[in-house]
């Protein structure tokens, strides 16, 4: 640790002197506390950061930015599709994606460290209940999926197979995560196939380019985004982990999509299939000003390009079939190879566009009086996960329903999208559409049959409450056998216990 000559000599370099303003009013322990956070910034790295924060910043409100004129979509030769593939194709690469399973060459990686504030929680977004039948989290229902995709490996090519799954949190994530999976008994997965790494912290900085003070005794610190993530590969010797478990292909999401495919055997062989580097899935924009980012090509290279980036009368822009010619919706699920991760983290990390966040962010002023600001006073700067598509040498993209696989939880209930409610419709209408594929018959109540509905609007709750565990199937397969001109009594919970005892009066 820094003793304070060595903080107050690191501080002068980068010209921000003023963190140690309250020092003589300070605690041993609050001392101990700021010298130990000190510690963590290099004095040269600090002064860029805060030159770039405020240069940013300047280039971010008076910026152009129009990209229209150099924009291109993705080539269709670099795109997979689950809705324009036959079945034999879709087996061919699912096969591919489960035998690089059993090799146990797959790993799963889950970027998770944002809190739930925007849903008006305390905690991390994983450990988040929608209120489903089975009162599952996010995190338990990505973890049974691990174990399911996992155990139809192992059926197909009788192995024992491992998915290991490395978890990227925050400062703020890290501890309550760790807590929440051991009380948890990290929900049937091996503790030492769960891997938890924290990504690094940077000072929020004000637009006169000082840090800001949250307390007197700490700055204001702030996950470096999503993109984060290469740095921390680095700093948490994930790669030499990775390469010890023989991984070669990551799967790498967001943890608060409740329909995500973990490791997704079809995406995982479609990549492989096509010799990729790098992929991501997207889904069709549901209409031109949705306000989500689309995967193409910029002078060439491959990136997302933020709605807000993209001029109206090019979202509107269409092919010769009708269909929007900027259609690739990015939904943050990612293929790569352990190799262009290593890449990225050694040659091109200090490459990654800067983003700029322009937020509220209390403050401690002069007096050192806690000041909670009515409008934006600071800048967060973040790097975004996507951003090294552009470093790729074979990128390819894969084409999934929405209503399958991508609904996310941003939100609070009241919101009109992304909320509590609308991910859990999203989960029940999914299960819904599978019962009712396997030949399952719901009924009421009153055990009066429930007409079927085989197509629903978003917002639409099914005729029927189903929900069925990761456990008993990852993606609908194998409930014929089980449901099959069965009268299912809504609401209707299919778990392990429920599905062996519908095998036994089959």
């Amino acid at each position: 640790m820094l003793s304070f000559e060595e903080a107050k000599a690191r501080l002068e370099t980068a010209g921000q002197s003023h963190v140690l303003q309250f020092w003589s009013e300070l605690s041993a322990e609050e001392s101990t506390a700021l010298l130990e956070e000190l510690s963590q910034l290099k004095p040269e790295e600090l002064l860029e950061h805060c030159l770039t924060a405020v240069e940013a910043a300047s280039r971010h409100s008076s910026a152009d930015g129009r990209l229209d004129a150099r924009m291109e979509p993705v080539p269709p030769e670099f795109i997979g599709s689950v809705r324009k593939s036959d079945k034999e194709r879709l087996k061919m690469w699912g096969d591919e994606g489960l035998s690089q399973i059993s090799q146990d060459r797959v790993a799963v990686l889950l970027l998770a460290g944002g809190q739930g504030t925007r849903l008006g929680v305390p905690y991390p977004k994983g450990m988040y209940n929608v209120e489903l039948p089975s009162g599952k989290t996010l995190y338990q229902i990505q973890a049974e999926r691990i174990q399911k995709v996992q155990e139809l490996a192992n059926v197909k090519h009788g192995c024992r197979c491992t998915i290991p799954w490395y978890i990227m949190t925050s400062e703020f994530t890290l501890g309550p995560t760790e807590k929440f999976f051991r009380d948890n008994e990290y929900f049937g997965l091996c503790p030492s196939n769960v891997v938890m790494f924290e990504q690094r912290m940077i000072p929020a900085v004000g637009f006169d380019g000082k840090i800001i003070l949250e307390k007197k005794n700490k700055i204001a610190m702030a996950p470096d985004g999503n993109g984060g993530l290469y740095r921390a590969l680095v700093d948490n010797k994930i790669l030499e982990d990775m390469e010890r478990r023989g991984v070669e292909y990551l799967h790498v999401y967001c943890v608060d999509n409740i329909l995500v495919k973990m490791a997704d055997p079809v995406f995982i062989g479609f990549c492989v299939n096509k010799g990729a580097d790098c992929g991501a899935k997207v889904v069709d924009k549901a209409y031109p000003a949705e306000p989500v980012g689309v995967v193409c090509r910029v002078d060439g290279l491959y990136q997302v390009i933020e709605y807000s980036e993209i001029q109206p009368e090019t979202a509107e822009l269409r092919g010769p079939g009708g269909e929007l010619l900027f259609s690739a919706g990015n939904i943050c699920n990612h293929f790569f190879t352990r190799g262009f991760l290593k890449e990225v983290a050694e040659k091109f990390e200090s490459q990654l566009k800067q983003h700029v966040a322009v937020k509220k962010v209390p403050f401690v002023d002069g007096e050192g009086n806690l000041v909670k600001p009515t409008k934006p006073n600071g800048i967060k700067m973040e790097k975004f996960v996507f951003d090294v598509f552009q470093f790729s040498k074979k990128f390819v993209a894969f084409e999934v329903l929405r209503e399958e696989e991508f609904s996310p939880l941003k939100n609070a209930d009241g919101a009109p999208l992304d909320t509590p409610t609308t991910a859990r419709r999203s989960l029940l209408a999914q299960h819904y559409r599978w019962a009712l594929a396997a030949g399952g018959n719901f009924l009421d109540e009153q055990d009066k049959p429930i007409p079927p509905k085989h197509s629903m609007a978003q917002n639409e709750d099914p005729p029927a409450i189903c929900e069925i565990s990761p456990l008993v199937s990852y993606f609908g397969e194998g409930l014929e056998k089980l449901l099959k001109q069965k009268n299912l009594k809504s609401p209707f919970l299919l778990n392990e216990n429920e599905a062996k005892n519908l095998v036994q009066t089959t």
